[in-house]
């Protein structure tokens, strides 16, 4: 399918690997021109690299943290107009209730509800004014089904879950689009860091680890990147133009939910 974005300009954040790599390659691969962002110089300029040789488009990469004033106004001059805006920052950390004090709950704002909020106000209303434009946040399943032990990301990002259901409805009329896409696990550096967790709370191997949380998935694997990929380019193509507000489960089928 066509999707019909070729020489548009996006900017995708946290986007050397995992999730955010994969949105950037699918981008990529429909003639998107890039702006990638990440923390880690060498991995994003191996990722920009390989993306420019497999697919021949524009990638500027600038390495910086999109969760701080400075490391978002970095990142903004550099982007310029763009025409899509794909969010992404890694999760907090696990943990008990107990342990998290008012600091933890401010950090997990920061980088998974107020960077994103920030991000949308600096982008959308040039989007706005030229008539068309993609939002694609990438949060996560927990904001439909509360994972206990990841409580400072469900409510980060269910906070901004509810800031995009009431923007996405006030911008739909000037041809701007914001959604959410909402992982379960995928085979990334965060789901590695997960199952350690399990390996070092239970004594088990990672294998060990990997196996038993991919029984709990109805699909009985974890998903891949490049799945995760096409459904954000779907997103910001011009077939989804009707597609506003919405929160995508792509969690194999872990949430059971009827709705």
């Amino acid at each position: 399918m066509d999707l019909g974005i070729k020489g548009k300009r996006a900017l995708v954040t946290a986007s050397s690997k995992g999730l955010g790599l994969g949105c950037a390659e699918a981008l990529a691969e429909a003639g998107v021109d890039l702006v990638m962002n990440a923390r880690g110089t060498e991995a994003l300029d191996h990722a920009a690299a390989a993306i420019r040789s497999e697919w021949g488009v524009e990638v500027t990469a600038v390495a910086a943290d999109i969760t701080t004033e400075a490391g978002r106004a970095e990142v903004l001059a550099a982007a310029g107009d763009v025409d899509i805006l794909v969010t992404n920052a890694g999760g907090p950390p696990p943990g008990m209730w107990t342990d998290w004090d008012r600091d933890d709950f401010i950090a997990a704002l920061d980088a998974n509800m107020l960077t994103p909020v920030a991000l949308i106000k600096a982008l959308v209303p040039g989007m706005m004014a030229r008539g068309w434009g993609r939002v694609v946040n990438i949060t996560s399943q927990s904001v439909k089904a509360p994972i206990p032990v990841l409580g400072l990301s469900n409510a980060a990002r269910t906070g901004l879950t509810g800031y995009v259901a009431g923007t996405s409805r006030q911008v739909a009329n000037q041809g701007v689009t914001i959604n959410n896409l909402l992982p379960g696990i995928h085979a990334t550096d965060r789901a590695d860091a997960l199952d350690n967790g399990v390996v070092a709370a239970e004594g088990i191997t990672l294998d060990e680890a990997r196996a038993k949380r991919a029984a709990t998935i109805p699909a009985g694997r974890y998903g891949t990147r490049g799945e995760f990929g096409a459904m954000c380019a779907f997103l910001c193509s011009q077939h989804a133009g009707y597609v506003v507000g919405q929160n995508i489960l792509l969690d194999g089928g872990a949430v059971t939910a009827t709705i």
